[in-house]
């Protein structure tokens, strides 16, 4: 999911027409920041004397926007980390967490490599570095290209964690979801991942020249985030809940928007564009 330019211009209008009373700044993971905008244009049309900015940059620079004053609400795909808090503590400035989406990470190929699904214990030896041709795995003998994020997103540390690895050091670290996909759709080698809410909407695939791969555990169903009930009743292995971490100081002024993000309208909106909720069920 790509969401237009305009989208941002939009916001940044609205921030320059309307001045500073109620501005909120949002700052942090690239997983959450296209959905961000497109819940605050929905919010925005309900509450239009309300303003916000938003900007990606990785979990970790929302995190780290907060520590330093320049955001109200940082965007995290993770939680934030023991570490983390101790900073908090130390600059005593207490935050306030939310849940608002949840997220399923897909596993994507080229469309032509002759695989649709890989185990557990397959991607931990791939993404460690373990296995490096698609030989052992396919009929086909090609070596494998690792693509993923930088170290400061909240997606690799998501991974990382859950696979309980390290990352091979020939993995090339991409800029964002988007060009992971662009990479892979390029490279016949390729295999990346990204957040279901860029390949996603309304359950259906988005877009030509890759492959979403079905994920499963030893001896268990193979399941894929295109299967929403697979996601809804915690089957599919990479899935998590998408945060939003609030200055305490400005929850008065974030509440609304976060009543709205769990409303039925905000979930709607989660739901439609390849995310999925935690109040509102599919058909409601």
């Amino acid at each position: 999911m790509r969401l237009h330019w305009l989208s941002y211009l939009f916001l940044f209008s609205l921030l320059a027409c309307n001045g500073k009373n109620h501005l909120l700044k949002i700052k942090g993971s690239d997983t959450e920041v296209n959905l961000s905008v497109l819940l605050a244009e929905a919010y925005h049309h309900q509450h239009d004397d309300r303003q916000l900015s938003i900007s990606g940059g990785g979990s970790g620079l929302g995190i780290a926007s907060l520590l330093n004053g320049l955001a109200d609400i940082a965007n995290s795909s993770r939680p934030i980390n023991p570490y983390e808090v101790q900073l908090f503590k130390q600059k005593g400035i207490e935050i306030v967490p939310f849940v608002f989406a949840q997220d399923a990470l897909a596993i994507i190929v080229h469309d032509d490599l002759p695989i649709d699904s890989l185990s557990i214990e397959e991607v931990k030896k791939i993404f460690s570095g373990e296995v490096v041709n698609w030989q052992l795995l396919t009929s086909d003998k090609l070596p494998i290209s690792l693509y993923g994020r930088q170290s400061n997103s909240g997606t690799h540390s998501y991974l990382k964690n859950k696979l309980s690895i390290e990352f091979s050091l020939y993995a090339k670290e991409m800029n964002g979801n988007a060009q992971i996909i662009e990479t892979v759709k390029a490279d016949k080698g390729g295999i990346g991942y990204v957040g279901a809410g860029y390949v996603v909407k309304n359950g259906k695939k988005q877009g030509l020249g890759y492959k979403i791969l079905k994920i499963y555990e030893t001896n268990q169903p193979a399941y894929s985030p295109l299967d929403y009930n697979a996601v809804l009743q915690k089957r599919y292995y990479f899935q998590r809940p998408l945060y939003q971490y609030v200055l305490k100081s400005s929850y008065s002024r974030a509440k609304p928007l976060l009543d709205f993000e769990k409303s039925v309208e905000g979930q709607k909106i989660i739901v439609a564009n390849g995310y999925f909720p935690i109040t509102y069920s599919k058909g409601e």
